[in-house]
C-alpha cells in the first residue's frame, strides 16, 4: 500500500483528524477501484456507527421532540448524500485514491464514494483516537448542517421517490444523457423520468450530483 502523501497528512491535520497509524488513514481513502486489498470498505462499516451515535446523542440533547422527529432527522444528517456534503465541504474529494477508470468515470465527486470514504475517516479517528475524538469531530464537521436545519429537508431523490409512491407511479428512472469536459473538471447531464408523468433534466459536477438536480426540476415541474 502507498504512504500517505505529506500533502494529505497535512490536510488531515488541519481538518482536525489525528492520525497515528498511517496506513489505516491510507485504507481510508482508498477505493476498490485500485485493486488494493486494504480500502475502506471494513472502516466504512464500523464508521457509519460512530457517525449514527454521534449524530444522535446530539438530536437527543439538543431537541426536545418526540420519537419519530428525532428519527427523520437523523436519517437526513447520516444520509450518503449529506455525507457526500460534508466531504466535498472538507476537500476530500483532492486526496480519494481511485482508479484511473473510476475517476474517469467521475468517481471522486460520486455520492456513494465520497461518503463511505467520509464514514471510513470517522473510523480512524475512532480506531486511532477512542470515540470521544470521533464524536467531537462530528460534532465539529456536522455542526453547519444541525444548528441550520438542513437535516429536517427532504433529499430531492427521496422526495421525489415518496411522490412517485403517494401518486401510485413506477419508481423514477435515472439515465446519463451527457458527459464532457476533462478528467478533472468533468459535466454530467442526467435525466429522470416517471412512467406517464414526464421527465426533466440536471447538469453537474457529478453523476450523484446531476441526479439530484434533475430530482429538483422534476418536483417543481410536476409536483
Amino acid at each position: 500500500m502507498s504512504k500517505l502523501e505529506s500533502r494529505t497528512l497535512k490536510w488531515l491535520a488541519d481538518t482536525g483528524f489525528t492520525v497515528r497509524t498511517p496506513a489505516m488513514w491510507t485504507a481510508a481513502l482508498t477505493h476498490g477501484s485500485t485493486g488494493e486489498h486494504d480500502n475502506y470498505e471494513r472502516l466504512e462499516f464500523l464508521g457509519d456507527r460512530v457517525l449514527g451515535l454521534s449524530v444522535a446523542h446530539w438530536l437527543y440533547d439538543a431537541m426536545a421532540e418526540p420519537e419519530g422527529t428525532l428519527a427523520t432527522r437523523l436519517n437526513a444528517m447520516v444520509s450518503r448524500q449529506m455525507c457526500a456534503e460534508v466531504a466535498r465541504g472538507i476537500g476530500v474529494p483532492e486526496h480519494v485514491r481511485v482508479s484511473k477508470q473510476a475517476d474517469s468515470d467521475g468517481g471522486r465527486d460520486s455520492d456513494n464514494i465520497l461518503g463511505d470514504v467520509m464514514e471510513a475517516l470517522l473510523s480512524a479517528q475512532y480506531l486511532d483516537n477512542g470515540f470521544q475524538a470521533a464524536f467531537d469531530l462530528v460534532h465539529h464537521l456536522w455542526r453547519p448542517a444541525l444548528e441550520s436545519g438542513d437535516g429536517s429537508r427532504k433529499h430531492p431523490k427521496s422526495a421525489l421517490q415518496e411522490w412517485a409512491a403517494g401518486n401510485q407511479r413506477k419508481p423514477p428512472e435515472y439515465e446519463v444523457i451527457g458527459k464532457s469536459g476533462p478528467d478533472h473538471k468533468k459535466s454530467f447531464t442526467v435525466r429522470v423520468r416517471v412512467h406517464k408523468v414526464g421527465e426533466a433534466e440536471g447538469t453537474a459536477s457529478s453523476k450523484g450530483a446531476a441526479e439530484r438536480e434533475a430530482a429538483r426540476a422534476f418536483m417543481e415541474r410536476y409536483g
